[in-house]
């Protein structure tokens, strides 16, 4: 009975994984969600051993990808991808071209350094105020972005998690490992066709609509606050134009009281001195980055005593009982409860001229400071409400050189040979947590745990297919069907698959399960394999023609309020090009 079972097991898989891709493809749930189920499926039917489940824990890529996440996240948070973004917004005010074209630059830059991920989650925001200040439509800019960084994550074996999962698997079959800039050639080359195509066919297949979605701002809002210099700050005495901490795009002054004298005009020049209240509308996280500076007050006078732990929340007015007509200063909430108000929003709507007097209405969102104690009374009151943890944080710029040096540690050290990439890695994760470049919370927060779980569900899913035989059986029935082909026209047959799967299912589940394929394929046709685990990099990567396929495809779409057909147009051409000329000179860098 047991033969049986054995004898039917490479048929059962085989099954078991057409309904996981039917289940990728109608989205029925997430995919993080269906490759668990199937992974379940594989374990609970005995068709993976209990040491394999185990081994696919130890496979090494899915820690580097976590391990980078965090990378990143401190790269955001102490400002360093904000500084460029909008140094190069600046710069492009004044020569449009070339301004575009150097943004796109640092957009491939960063990708090939970093996760390309967080790198456009983080630029979408940069693009739309680009746009607005060149007055074209941020269409014509989002999906370039998107395209950018995918065409930069081509180039190391961070820039996007697939190419360290494929060299993850390609090592766990015993491959020789990759090195880090290994793919880097056939990455550029890549990168010339993709460009090329965008600066040629972009301007006639990209839309010109300038709706935007909801993803737009990034997730920050905009708080109406009062800045107040003290003794000891460090702007006093210059023009607010000149004070690196105040001259920022997310900061926009509108008024400041000097003395008994308000100004509304040419505020920019304006000399800072002591008693000075500025009122602007600043984002969240410059808000709290100015909170933290040394002689700069934020907010409301009245609030915590010095000394008293405090943590910073939002909360939504309700003001029960009260009307729609109160004054922000008339709740006291300083007096009353300890709690100082540090910036109120309103969606679309200009404030006032000042904090303290803002009409509140129901439903405005309040940035607040106070102890526990004195959050849990204001609820308490009733007068506001939904009070929670601050979604933003603020800047570390001071701790930028040290994340850029850890990041860069990671790179020289991984291209030299030093040690495994993802013991560089941990050990980066570690400086920049104890050299306080992030905090342990949002580090841990910034890893995508849903392409962790799909990673290790697939890995669990692969072993099952190589454990049964389901593997060697797809490779045995496709070497009679190919083996006379040339070996540039196999490898063009498995770029084109492992592209069609991606574009209808999710770029690391395809890497995960073809991978395998294509170097049993080179091993019974006595290729070398290494060119075939390329092309799957490549094939699984350079995702174009769809907006599911690719997770930064999915953050533009969003922000762009795109149709599936834009991406269309413009992706196919794009899949077809970047694809050929990936197939051609991956034979050049990786002989057969």
């Amino acid at each position: 009975m047991t033969e049986v079972i054995a004898e039917y097991e490479p048929y059962l898989s085989f099954v078991l994984l057409l309904l996981l891709f039917a289940g990728f493809v109608t989205e029925r749930y997430p995919p993080e969600v269906t490759a668990a189920g199937g992974a379940a499926l594989f374990i609970g039917l005995g068709l993976v051993p209990s040491d394999d489940v185990l081994a696919a824990f130890a496979n090494p890529a899915p820690i580097t990808i976590a391990a980078m996440f965090v990378i990143s996240g401190a790269l955001v948070r102490t400002g360093l991808l904000d500084a460029v973004a909008n140094r190069v917004v600046a710069g492009a005010t004044h020569r449009p071209s070339l301004g575009i074209a150097a943004f796109l630059l640092a957009t491939l830059l960063a990708s090939g350094l970093m996760n390309n991920t967080p790198v456009v989650l983080i630029l979408i925001p940069v693009v739309v105020r680009l746009a607005q200040s060149l007055d074209v439509a941020a269409t014509r800019l989002l999906i370039p972005l998107s395209y950018t960084a995918v065409l930069g994550g081509t180039w190391t074996l961070v820039g996007t998690s697939t190419n360290m999962l494929v060299a993850g698997v390609t090592s766990d079959l015993g491959m020789e490992p990759f090195s880090m800039f290994e793919i880097m050639p056939v990455g550029l080359i890549a990168t010339v066709g993709g460009g090329l195509t965008l600066l040629v066919l972009g301007p006639v297949l990209l839309p010109r609509r300038r709706e935007t979605g909801d993803i737009v701002s990034g997730g920050e809002v905009q708080f109406l606050t009062e800045l107040r210099p003290c003794e000891g700050y460090a702007g006093l005495g210059h023009p607010i134009n000149e004070v690196p901490d105040l001259d920022r795009p997310e900061i926009h002054v509108h008024a400041i009281r000097a003395q008994s004298e308000i100004k509304r005009s040419n505020l920019r020049e304006h000399r800072l001195e002591v008693g000075d209240r500025i009122v602007a509308s600043v984002t969240t996280s410059e808000l709290l980055t100015l909170r933290d500076l040394e002689g700069m007050e934020v907010g409301l006078r009245h609030g915590p005593r010095d000394g008293e732990e405090v943590a910073v929340a939002e909360a939504v007015a309700t003001l029960s009982g009260r009307g729609s007509n109160i004054r922000l200063a008339q709740l006291a909430l300083g007096h009353r409860y300890g709690v100082r108000v540090l910036g109120v929003h309103r969606h679309g709507q200009n404030l006032g001229p000042d904090l303290p007097t803002v009409l509140l209405r129901p439903a405005d969102k309040l940035l607040v400071e106070g102890t526990g104690e004195g959050l849990a009374r204001l609820t308490q009151a009733g007068d506001l409400a939904a009070i929670t943890q601050a979604s933003a944080r603020a800047y570390r710029r001071q701790k930028a050189p040290l994340a850029l040096l850890a990041l860069m540690a990671v790179m020289g050290l991984a291209a030299l040979g030093v040690a495994e990439i993802s013991l560089l890695v941990l050990m980066a994760v570690a400086a920049i947590l104890l050299l306080r470049c992030i905090d342990s919370e949002e580090a841990w927060s910034s890893i995508d745990g849903g392409i962790l779980v799909l990673i290790f569900s697939m890995l669990i899913v692969s072993a099952g297919l190589q454990h049964t035989g389901a593997m060697a059986l797809m490779v045995a029935a496709l070497v009679p069907l190919i083996q006379d082909l040339p070996p540039v026209v196999i490898l063009g047959a498995i770029y084109l698959l492992t592209s069609l799967l991606t574009e209808t299912v999710t770029n690391n589940a395809v890497a995960v399960i073809i991978t395998p394929i294509a170097l049993g394929l080179a091993s019974h046709l006595s290729l070398d394999p290494r060119p075939f685990a390329v092309a799957v990099m490549f094939g699984a990567s350079a995702s174009f023609a769809t907006p599911i396929g690719y997770q930064t495809n999915t953050l533009v779409y969003g922000a762009g309020n795109y149709r599936f057909t834009d991406f269309l147009k413009i992706g196919v051409p794009m899949n077809l090009i970047v694809g050929a000329v990936s197939v051609a000179v991956i034979p050049v860098f990786f002989p057969f």
